[in-house]
């Protein structure tokens, strides 16, 4: 049975659930209780601290894409300023908190003014035939963060299970976790509506492929420093044991909307090689950090 069309009325259906079923999570409902607090820091501190930063920094993402989408639709608008917004705000609070308890600093995150590069785009954006195709790119940028975010935090969960520090998996990983695929839907969703509909013509999914290709980024790594500090999310969690299979998924509404005409495509080479370079930036600077000590 084939999965119903992504039509614009389903997309707004989605959002309002969202909004109803899943607010912010409740700051006060976390418990901090660590039985191991060392353990924890020592598996999973460097992955919660940079995941922190990244869903602290929304503040700037939302004045971003306000920026970049000039004119948006009142779903994508009550998308980013009133669900996505305030529930990643809360996680990123929450997970900042949990790593303090777990003796390390506070989070440093970027929330600062719109850099120049996306004050260009969104020049340029108020050009209607321009507009639609950055739509498109956030969308799939989206559903790779959020995919990306649905691996990461489960294998904290799982990780803290088996340490049996059930009190920080269920109040704050899990609560989480739980928001993680109602976000990717709604990226998907309107990136397949975007295709489906026809709201994006051949040459503008050929610019799309194009751009993408040669501006492919990881969630929160905009500098060499940051892009080894991802790859140690991905070594640390384990996601590199089969790193071509989670790359697949992490990128497969991309694949599937912007390389369709190629058959047998699975991975996309940009970002299985940004996923790789990431990882063995972060190998390089631990075996440089062990020789020095």
């Amino acid at each position: 049975m084939s999965e119903p069309r992504a039509e614009a009325t389903r997309i707004r259906d989605h959002v309002q659930r969202l909004g109803e079923r899943h607010p912010p999570v409740d700051l006060a409902s976390a418990d901090y209780s660590l039985v191991d607090p060392a353990a924890v820091r020592e598996r999973f501190g460097h992955v919660m601290e940079y995941m922190a930063r990244v869903e602290m920094e929304v503040e700037r993402n939302v004045l971003e894409l306000a920026t970049l989408l000039p004119g948006v639709s009142d779903t994508d608008r009550a998308f980013y300023a009133d669900v996505w917004g305030p529930q990643e705000e809360h996680h990123g609070i929450l997970l900042d908190t949990l790593t303090q308890r777990l003796g390390m600093p506070p989070v440093v995150a970027n929330t600062g003014e719109v850099p120049a590069r996306v004050r260009v785009l969104g020049a340029l954006a108020h050009l209607p035939v321009v507009h639609e195709v950055i739509r498109l790119l956030y969308y799939l940028t989206g559903a790779a963060t959020e995919k990306s975010a649905m691996l990461a935090y489960q294998a904290m969960s799982d990780g803290l299970g088996e340490m049996g520090e059930t009190a920080v998996k269920r109040t704050v990983v899990d609560a989480i976790k739980v928001q993680e695929p109602g976000h990717f839907a709604f990226y998907r969703l309107s990136a397949q509506e975007m295709v489906q509909s026809g709201a994006i013509s051949g040459w503008q999914l050929h610019l799309a492929r194009l751009l993408r290709s040669r501006s492919y980024g990881l969630v929160g790594a905009g500098t060499r420093e940051q892009r080894a500090d991802f790859g140690g999310v991905v070594v640390e969690l384990g996601l590199d044991e089969e790193l071509e299979r989670n790359v697949r998924d992490i990128s497969r509404v991309e694949t599937q909307l912007l390389w369709a005409h190629q058959q047998g495509l699975q991975v996309p080479a940009y970002a299985l090689a940004a996923f790789r370079d990431a990882a063995a930036m972060y190998r390089e600077r631990r075996g440089a950090s062990v020789l020095a000590a």
